[in-house]
């Protein structure tokens, strides 16, 4: 296979979306602003947001109502105070009069009943939809990155599509669960305690709320700096998800054992963590000092209100009794709370942004590959069932330089339904390409690929794909029994369908000796069983899917000389009665092929069979002559000279 070499550790992957970013220093504003000009910039995104809670309009109604009723209900007991004081316990003639006062604080207690029964119902209503707002959008991303091409995966770590799905979804689940509930409450708290500061004492109120302005004009500039740190972090969470998921799975493992780098990859992990704290630190820091400034402002209007109160009654310009005053800066108190929340959501909602944007980059790609609105199922059986042609087909892959040679130039063949072909060639000749192109995993640049004597472009890609039969070299097991592996091919299979499948694999008798039989646990990748034991399965699970088309993709390449001859009778059995299209590396497994294509350079270069290609004493015959060579071992070891 010819393509683009893959990353190396710690490198970061380049998806399309995946970004370089440069860490800049706060101090150099210039630079800063380039950098944040890399952000995704998803056009009406607030639009977009808002949506995803559609789906939900009828409990969304119901949490208006609550919020509202539960808002409104929160300046009463403000007023019930100044009455309890003017009324109640300073009334005109100078005695308290006991029962309009326990009338009033029997209203206060029946408000704060009814608002804390408001508050639980607001909050599982809210908890829900967002929870099912954030559960539906996880869905929709993954769905969505199911559809996309396979190059869009050979080109972007899985680290960081896992953090796409996981740390930026969960990252906006506050925003999704509180935002509504706390914009509509905290609005109108705030709206009903101003409209109530104003019937109490004007000139006070004008006091109480003079510098706010300045305060949502600070809380602005904070926003934009969380939400560029929140853009950073959710970066760094990516970078750490892909070093855990590169070094942690059985591979990595395997590999960084096996070349005691285990000390690098701790410090490359601790590296990342370092500057994952750091950022942490900072997006909780940003905007503290302003929200302290805040409450300490907020905080010390009270003092401020008794000091103006004192000076208008000096002076007789006002008539403000003792209750006017404790209501006012009881309601003003009950000020602070709602407008923090105010600007604290809103800094979310700047914070969020990021996130969001991030999740609408993923949802916004597009598949490179797709069917046609009027694309068809794969004919029934029929004369041209199973065969497959291409016809001057070129391909490239996606990422390849403007320069680079065709993958595959000018390839044209015929393999006919039930012939079974192989494909030989060096490594690097565009062999796997070809396995890749049947099935439409990419797209041919030029020529067509056909497929029972249909353009594949024409085809629908499900039902393409459920015809063809893949078994490639690296064997893929789920961490879960062999039943179940097996059962990926075929969900509703039986018991009986399994073991006939994995008899004609070769692997049932194996099977049958494990203590837990096919509930036996394959560990992850199927790293609890052999290669060819792996390979066996793989191939059940292909006879289970029973397609009339199998590809094998040097599906013994990597297994020893034993393994490779039971795998291969299993391969023999498969194949019986399909299209066998196989990528060989070992010409000795593909010696009886009806039609070998040699493949160089991404061209054909000879085709026929076994017999004929070695008479030919050209291309294929070197190759074979080669494998015979290097396959010799000298039956006596020569003597040890004697020493000296």
């Amino acid at each position: 296979m010819h393509g683009a070499p893959g990353p190396g550790p710690g490198s970061r992957q380049q998806a399309g979306v995946e970004r370089p970013r440069k860490r800049v220093s706060g101090a150099d504003a210039a630079a800063q602003r380039a950098e944040n000009a890399l952000a995704p910039r998803i056009p009406h995104l607030l639009r977009r947001i808002s949506a995803l809670f559609a789906p939900h309009r009828s409990t969304l109604v119901v949490t208006v109502v609550l919020v509202l009723v539960s808002a409104a209900l929160s300046v009463v007991p403000p007023l019930l105070t100044q009455r309890a004081f003017d009324d109640g316990l300073f009334p005109a003639g100078g005695t308290p009069n006991l029962s309009v006062l326990g009338v009033l604080v029997a209203l206060m207690l029946g408000v704060f009943l009814v608002n804390a029964l408001l508050g639980v119902w607001q909050t599982w209503l809210t908890a829900t939809v967002g929870n099912k707002v954030m559960g539906a959008l996880r869905v929709r991303l993954f769905t969505h990155l199911q559809a996309m091409e396979l190059s869009f995966f050979t080109k972007t770590k899985t680290g960081v599509i896992q953090s796409r799905l996981q740390n930026d979804v969960g990252g906006v689940a506050t925003v999704l669960t509180n935002t509504i509930s706390s914009i509509l409450g905290n609005t109108v708290t705030v709206i009903a305690a101003f409209v109530a500061m104003l019937l109490l004492n004007w000139q006070l109120t004008i006091v109480a709320v003079v510098l706010m302005p300045i305060l949502v004009f600070a809380q602005r500039r904070v926003g934009q700096v969380r939400a560029r740190i929140a853009g950073k972090t959710q970066e760094s969470l990516s970078d750490m998800t892909a070093i855990t998921q590169e070094t942690l799975s059985v591979s990595g493992i395997l590999l960084s054992k096996s070349f005691t780098r285990q000390q690098n990859e701790i410090e490359r992990y601790a590296e990342e963590n370092r500057n994952q704290v750091r950022l942490q630190v900072s997006q909780q820091m940003s905007g503290q000092w302003f929200f302290a400034t805040v409450s300490v402002f907020l905080s010390a209007i009270p003092a401020i209100v008794y000091l103006v109160a004192g000076a208008l009654v000096f002076n007789g310009t006002t008539d403000i009794t003792p209750g006017t005053i404790v209501a006012f800066t009881t309601v003003q108190a009950r000020l602070i709370f709602p407008l923090l929340g105010l600007m604290r959501v809103a800094l979310d909602l700047q914070t969020s942004s990021a996130l969001f944007a991030r999740i609408f980059e993923y949802l916004d790609l597009k598949p490179a590959i797709s069917d046609k609105p009027d694309a068809a199922l794969v004919p029934s059986a029929g004369s041209d069932g199973g065969r497959v042609e291409f016809d001057h087909v070129r391909f490239n892959y996606p990422d390849a330089g403007g320069d680079a040679r065709p993958t595959l130039d000018d390839v044209s063949l015929m393999i006919e339904p039930g012939q079974f072909a192989a494909f030989v060639g060096p490594s690097g000749a565009g062999k796997t390409t070809v396995s890749y192109l049947i099935p439409r995993f990419y797209e041919a640049s030029a020529g067509r690929v056909m497929f029972s004597g249909v353009d594949v472009r024409d085809l629908q890609q499900e039902s393409l794909v459920s015809h063809i039969g893949i078994v490639s070299q690296e064997t893929y097991l789920f961490h879960a029994t062999i039943a179940e592996n097996l059962r990926y091919a075929k969900p509703e299979a039986t018991d009986a369908e399994l073991v006939a499948a994995a008899r004609a694999a070769n692997i049932h008798d194996t099977i049958d000796s494990f203590p837990e039989k096919y509930d036996t646990m394959v560990g992850e990748r199927g790293y609890r069983l052999s290669g060819g034991e792996k390979q066996r399965i793989a191939i059940a699970r292909v006879l289970l899917k029973d397609p009339p088309v199998l590809i094998l993709d040097e599906a013994t390449s990597a297994l020893d000389s034993l393994s490779e001859s039971v795998v291969q009778a299993a391969l023999d059995t498969a194949s019986h009665g399909r299209t066998t299209i196989a990528i060989a590396h070992r010409l000795s497994t593909i010696v009886g092929a009806d039609v070998i294509f040699v493949v160089d350079a991404g061209r054909i270069v000879e085709r026929g069979t076994h017999a004929e290609l070695l008479a030919r004493g050209t291309v294929y015959a070197s190759l074979y002559a080669r494998q015979i060579t290097s396959s010799l071992v000298p039956s006596e070891a020569p003597e040890r000279l004697p020493a000296p």
